[in-house]
């Protein structure tokens, strides 16, 4: 939006939405509103990153973590009301880098960087959250049209279908320390997936993410996990460390997701960048 006037403009495919916001930016929009799906706004976001617009978000995809993070809800027509009582305030955003685009090139995937949604430094910039291992094996397996079809079940019926399968380890490197896991969620957000809670102490008005690392390569025992989170007891189960942090290294051979869109494969690193977009939130969000 600039000035009084609101120009619509429809994303036709995977990284139109950077583009747009950041026209639109360039063009001297003093707010962007975005209807989609996180990954939609995930894209918004990318191309707002450090700029002076307003960024406002309606729930319009899968699972819509954000929305349902700022008590906007699922349904648009309340959402639409509850959005007119935000207001704008700076917050952090979480920010993943892979190897630069010159070392993917020597490695014979120039084209790695783009699919991913990452620029040409390799980075990506998040509001919600990034998860290695597990979670992002089951977002690179999902097929788009089934996701299409069955929504938020989609993620669901891919995860079972791990439930036979070794789930990969890595190291994640946080405050000096090493932790091997199969499982790190990296997150400025309590909400996971839309329904559930998992980093119950994260919060987008705070600098820092909360990390929360899930251990062991037995599939089994991540369907104990998840029993956990949907008994608001994971953080308390053998086997889960929860950490705060502003960075963190991972290394190994295993996939990443940003924003439940999948981002590439480690190694990587994922830091904060403080006060880095304006959000319209609710007055008494913490």
């Amino acid at each position: 939006m600039q000035g009084n006037q609101l120009k619509l403009a429809p994303t036709g495919g995977p990284g139109d939405a950077t583009r747009i916001a950041h026209e639109a930016v360039a063009a001297g929009a003093g707010l962007v509103l975005v209807l989609g799906g996180d990954g939609t706004i995930n894209e918004a976001v990318n191309g707002m990153v450090h700029s002076n617009a307003v960024l406002g978000i309606l729930p319009g995809g899968t699972a819509n973590v954000l929305a349902m993070e700022l008590g906007l809800g699922s349904r648009l027509d309340r959402a639409i009301e509850r959005l007119s009582e935000c207001a704008p305030r700076r917050v952090s955003l979480g920010r993943v880098s892979l190897p630069s685009a010159a070392e993917v090139s020597r490695n014979g995937s120039a084209q790695s960087h783009a699919k991913n949604g990452m620029d040409h430094n390799g980075e990506r910039h998040f509001l919600a959250m990034g998860g290695a291992g597990l979670d992002a094996k089951i977002v690179f397996d999902l097929s788009p049209a089934f996701k299409a079809r069955a929504g938020k079940l989609a993620y669901w019926l891919t995860g079972f279908g791990h439930a036979t399968q070794r789930v990969g380890q890595f190291e994640a490197r946080v405050n000096g320390h090493a932790y091997q896991c199969g499982f790190a969620l990296v997150s400025r957000v309590r909400n996971y997936g839309g329904d559930l809670e998992i980093a119950t102490g994260a919060s987008l008005a705070h600098d820092d993410f909360e990390i929360v690392l899930f251990e062991g390569s037995n599939p089994l025992r991540y369907l104990w996990y998840m029993l956990g989170v949907s008994m608001k007891r994971v953080q308390n189960m053998a086997g889960v460390h929860t950490l705060h942090g502003g960075r963190l290294e991972l290394s190994g051979d295993v996939h990443l997701q940003v924003d439940g869109e999948y981002a590439g494969r480690l190694p990587a690193s994922i830091d904060i960048v403080p006060a880095a977009i304006t959000l319209l939130m609710p007055p008494g969000y913490e």
